[in-house]
């Protein structure tokens, strides 16, 4: 690296370092919005998603995107409130013919690599630091319109998995998941 640009990155950081400090404060907000949401019943956190889905309904396309980016904080608020309610029920399911207990609330970290995938950023995480997980956060954003969001991966084991798994966020909220594998 040249000297200017060693003693530009010194002194502003990288600019990855620059979007994570610039993201801090929405990840502040939707921690607190999290944990406002623990005052709600389930049924007014699912009437909270109903109505997102109601106004996006007759919004063409940009104004959608304009419309999720505004409710961002409140709505990946939603999902991390949801896994924390799964995970205080100690909530039983099956993934893949297995029995489950979820155990998971997303950490600011997830929220963040949310916030870029949502952004259509790539976010590169290591095996073990909750990709699965992370991808609820914008496919649940983006599921609000009725248009469908899609997450796809590398094989028919993982769909199934994902869609059993992260699917119990989305009923939780009142959306719904599903597996779709296809060859190529």
């Amino acid at each position: 690296m040249n000297p200017v640009g060693w003693l530009l990155k010194k002194f502003f950081g990288s600019k990855n370092a620059r979007m994570i400090k610039a993201l801090k404060p929405v990840i502040a907000r939707i921690n607190e919005l999290e944990v406002e949401f623990r005052s709600l019943s389930h049924e007014a956190l699912r009437a909270k998603v109903a109505k997102w889905k109601e106004e996006l309904k007759p919004l063409e396309w940009s104004a959608q995107q304009e419309y999720l980016d505004r409710i961002l904080p409140e709505a990946f608020a939603a999902v991390k409130n949801a896994a924390w309610r799964l995970t205080e029920a100690k909530a039983q399911f099956n993934v893949c013919d297995q029995p489950m207990t979820w155990a998971m609330v997303h950490f600011d970290v997830q929220l963040i690599g949310g916030y870029c995938l949502h952004k259509g950023k790539i976010a590169e995480m290591a095996t073990g630091e909750g990709k699965t997980l992370v991808a609820t956060l914008p496919l649940f954003l983006n599921g609000l319109t009725g248009r469908g969001a899609h997450l796809v991966t590398t094989n028919d084991y993982l769909a199934r998995r994902d869609a059993e798994w992260m699917g119990q966020i989305y009923k939780y909220l009142g959306l719904r998941s599903e597996e779709h594998t296809s060859e190529l």
